[in-house]
C-alpha cells in the first residue's frame, strides 16, 4: 500500500470546496435555510483524529522495538486504512467547510456570527483530522529491511 500523496488530498479539498460553495448557493437560490455545521462536528472530528492517532501509537512502538508484543498484521493494516481514509475524508470536509465560509463571506448580508464561527471551527476540525490521519499513516510505516532488493539492481544469489 502506498503512502498518501498530496495530489488526492488537494483534489478532494478542491472538490469539497466547489461542492460546499455550490450547495450553499443552491440552498439560498431555492429559498432554503443555509447548511450550518452543528456544534458537535468540530469536536467529533478532533476526537476521531485523536482516536486514529491513539490506535497507531502502539503499532509504532512495536515497530521501533519499544514494545515486545507481536502485532497482528491484519489489525495493523486496518489501522493504516483507517488513517488513510481519515486523511482523505478530512481533506474533503476541509474543502467543503472552506467553501461554506467563502460563501458566507461573499453574501451581501452576513449570516449570524455563530454560523460563521461554526463553519470555521469545522474547517479547523477537518484539518486536524487530515493531519492526524497522515501522522498515523506515518507511524504505521515499516522500516526498510536490509535484505530488500533495490529496484533495478541484480539479485544476489
Amino acid at each position: 500500500m502506498n503512502r498518501t500523496h498530496a495530489t488526492p488530498l488537494v483534489g478532494l479539498a478542491a472538490l469539497g470546496f466547489v461542492a460546499g460553495f455550490l450547495l450553499e448557493y443552491g440552498l439560498e437560490a431555492y429559498g432554503r435555510p443555509l447548511l450550518v455545521p452543528p456544534l458537535t462536528m468540530p469536536f467529533t472530528l478532533v476526537v476521531v483524529g485523536a482516536v486514529v492517532l491513539g490506535v497507531a501509537i502502539p503499532i509504532r512502538r512495536a515497530v521501533t522495538g519499544k514494545r515486545n508484543a507481536r502485532i497482528d498484521p491484519f489489525q495493523a493494516m486496518r489501522i493504516v486504512v483507517l488513517a488513510k481514509a481519515s486523511s482523505l475524508v478530512g481533506a474533503l470536509l476541509t474543502g467543503a467547510s472552506l467553501g461554506a465560509v467563502l460563501y458566507f463571506t461573499t453574501r451581501p448580508v452576513l449570516p449570524a456570527i455563530g454560523s460563521m464561527w461554526l463553519a470555521i471551527a469545522s474547517c479547523v476540525g477537518a484539518a486536524v483530522l487530515t493531519t492526524a490521519g497522515l501522522i498515523a499513516e506515518h507511524l504505521c510505516t515499516l522500516p526498510k529491511d536490509e535484505d530488500d532488493d533495490v529496484p533495478g539492481s541484480p539479485r544476489d544469489s
